[in-house]
């Protein structure tokens, strides 16, 4: 037996390897030795970070102290990101659903083919465990943002907070809610802040 492994091979691929190697076997057979072998049709994982910054570790718990001060007292704190972009038409989506046959959809997901694309914004109340997502039609901006932000105010705070005067937010530090983004947070200011009476906490 040499080193040689194959990657990304069908077992079919493997079969006929094998056989003009002179060693015939089954499909059933090669699926059986190489589970024995604690080979699985497995997907890369997410994992290596690349390097760490040595404040990490102090931000993190800043965000964790931040958290906890707002729900002691009763304050709105909410988790807030831009989920995938989907194209909206005859396109494959991922799922599955009960069905006689399955649904026949376009080829290719061609971006000047589809009506549009739905650009979803997540806001995850931490304190009811209940999020609320918004589904827009225009880019992904920070005042797209921040429009949502204000629909869950009118709409979700007086329900779960009423009389709510503060409001904290955690955010990535990328996206429509940049950390370094102006308009994102003239906006804040001007929507949230200044416009519903609202002190505004942000940790990135």
């Amino acid at each position: 037996m040499s080193q040689t492994k194959w990657l990304n091979c069908r077992l079919r691929d493997i079969q006929n390897k094998l056989t003009a190697a002179g060693h015939p076997v089954s499909l059933p057979v090669i699926s059986r030795l190489l589970k024995a072998h604690g080979y699985r049709l497995r997907q890369n994982v997410k994992q290596h970070e690349g390097s760490v910054h040595p404040e990490r570790g102090r931000q993190f718990a800043y965000i964790h102290t931040q958290r906890e001060q707002h729900q002691q007292a009763g304050h709105p704190t909410l988790s807030v990101d831009t989920k995938k972009k989907e194209l909206v038409g005859d396109f494959k989506h991922d799922g599955r659903i009960w069905c006689r046959e399955a649904e026949a959809v376009k080829v290719h997901d061609f971006l000047s083919e589809g009506e549009g694309r739905a650009v979803p914004y997540g806001i995850y109340d931490l304190s009811h465990n209940r999020g609320t997502v918004y589904v827009g039609q225009s880019a992904d901006t920070p005042a797209f943002a921040v429009d949502n932000l204000v629909q869950w105010c009118r709409t979700e705070l007086p329900q779960r907070f009423p009389g709510a005067t503060h409001l904290f937010i955690e955010a990535d530090g990328g996206g429509s809610n940049s950390a370094r983004s102006r308009v994102w947070k003239h906006h804040l200011q001007e929507k949230l802040a200044d416009g519903l009476g609202l002190t505004v906490t942000v940790c990135h």
